[in-house]
């Protein structure tokens, strides 16, 4: 097994290794077929959606020095495994890079999965992995059953009076000879109870079995409804069928209207399937679960910064362009904005405590938020960072060749993330204290003032 952290200074990896991570190195992750390998997770499960160049970036890069060959991370965080070869990269913030105590992805997950952090067992015998699937769980119920419960037509055998569907004459020789009044048939029924809705259930039963799963099923109301809409539809439901469910679900869904529904079976396949997954994958296949650090940073900012700032989203309105009369490729979609528009912010995970060096670096940390400021006349632009030094705001004000044209000033901003803590719940304790002095450190008023 390779241990390493994200945004690390690069990592002397073996030939053997080589040989496998040359496979899912340099690559993007758009460019990762992911139906060629269905035990591969990736989140945010539909890139497209956000306003983020996830799709673009590749899940590890591996170059050669004079040392040999290294492996260099950015944002992903999370496993990945190919034959004999297991990476697993975790936050920078954990206890050092070999520690399994990632108490800050842990906290994270649970914070934009809205589960209550203080009523969490969390040891470190726990498989990180493993808990991320748990943890991803009610936000891709909720947003598959946003669509409605999935329905489709399945076969139903039936042996009763009420004949409705085709006679299925072996059966009823077989049961009802001599006559008995009943008469065996056969019918397709356009249902909710089908294999899909068994395996979410399925699901659903094996997180309940765990000492936090009740908590983690009833994280807000609606997942706690969504839960209950799927108990409902699946009244026969039975513990013993699970491998038959698992094997009837191994071909991904394809539907044009239930499309939120295909990462949510994936999803429960990888719960159900975790063990075999891990110690009896075939040849040369791919798998492990991939988060973006960058996007579940700006996910989790969006919940601190709640009644501050507005987080944008794709599909949120009004639409922002930088151009008069231009097309959808020129939308412009700052992370957070203020509702007078005179503040943008946005969410850096990169580790600006580091310092940023390189044309390029600049651009991509700089630029995009000198960009918006100036399409809102904003004169506050933040960039805010998880950092291991204590909250703190750097000021760096914008050089203009004519007083009061453009300028303004970018403030840098880091949330302490503690890592001298005894275990999880003194981490989370910490977190919100060092939360409160963030919101201080940023000094933007309440949306109702």
């Amino acid at each position: 097994m390779l241990i390493t952290e994200d945004y690390n200074h690069g990592v002397l990896i073996s030939d053997e290794e080589l040989l496998d991570l040359q496979q899912i190195s340099n690559v993007e992750i758009s460019s990762i077929k992911l139906e060629e390998h269905p035990n591969l997770l990736v989140f945010p499960d539909s890139w497209d959606q956000y306003d983020r160049d996830f799709g673009k970036k590749v899940i590890c890069n591996v170059a050669q020095d004079k040392e040999g060959h290294k492996l260099h991370t950015n944002s992903i965080v999370g496993f990945v495994g190919r034959n004999g070869t297991h990476l697993s990269i975790h936050s920078r913030f954990a206890n050092g890079a070999k520690s399994e105590q990632d108490y800050f992805l842990h906290y994270m997950l649970q914070r934009v999965a809205q589960i209550s952090l203080f009523h969490l067992d969390h040891t470190t015998d726990q498989d990180d992995g493993f808990d991320f699937l748990i943890y991803l769980f009610p936000r891709l119920l909720n947003k598959a059953i946003s669509q409605g419960v999935y329905k489709k037509y399945v076969t139903r055998r039936y042996n009763d009076a009420n004949v409705r569907g085709v006679i299925d004459i072996n059966r009823h020789i077989r049961y009802n000879e001599p006559f008995n009044g009943r008469v065996s048939y056969t019918t397709r029924e356009f249902s909710y109870d089908n294999e899909l809705t068994q395996l979410i259930r399925h699901t659903i039963e094996y997180i309940a079995r765990r000492r936090d799963g009740g908590n983690i099923l009833s994280a807000d109301p609606n997942t706690k409804q969504a839960v209950q809409q799927i108990i409902s539809a699946t009244p026969s439901y039975q513990p013993s069928r699970r491998l038959a469910i698992v094997n009837k679900n191994l071909r991904p869904l394809v539907h044009p209207y239930y499309r939120d529904y295909a990462p949510l079976q994936k999803l429960c396949l990888q719960i159900l399937r975790h063990d075999e997954l891990k110690y009896g994958h075939a040849k040369d296949e791919i798998y492990g679960v991939l988060i973006d650090a960058a996007w579940l940073w700006e996910e989790y900012l969006a919940i601190v910064l709640k009644g501050k700032l507005q987080h944008l989203r794709m599909d949120s309105d009004p639409k922002y362009y930088l151009f008069e009369g231009c097309s959808e490729r020129q939308r412009i979609i700052p992370d957070y904005l203020s509702p007078n528009k005179d503040i943008v912010a946005d969410a850096k995970y990169i580790p600006l405590d580091r310092g940023v060096s390189g044309e390029e670096s600049v651009t991509a940390v700089y630029y995009k938020t000198i960009a918006y400021m100036y399409r809102f006349c904003s004169k506050s632009g933040y960039l805010l960072y998880p950092s291991k030094s204590d909250n703190k705001a750097t000021d760096k004000t914008l050089q203009s060749e004519k007083a009061g044209v453009n300028g303004g000033k970018i403030t840098e901003v880091g949330l302490k993330i503690p890592t001298d803590v005894k275990d999880f719940g003194d981490f989370c304790s910490k977190m919100q204290m060092h939360e409160e002095a963030f919101l201080d450190s940023i000094k933007i008023p309440d949306l109702s003032s």
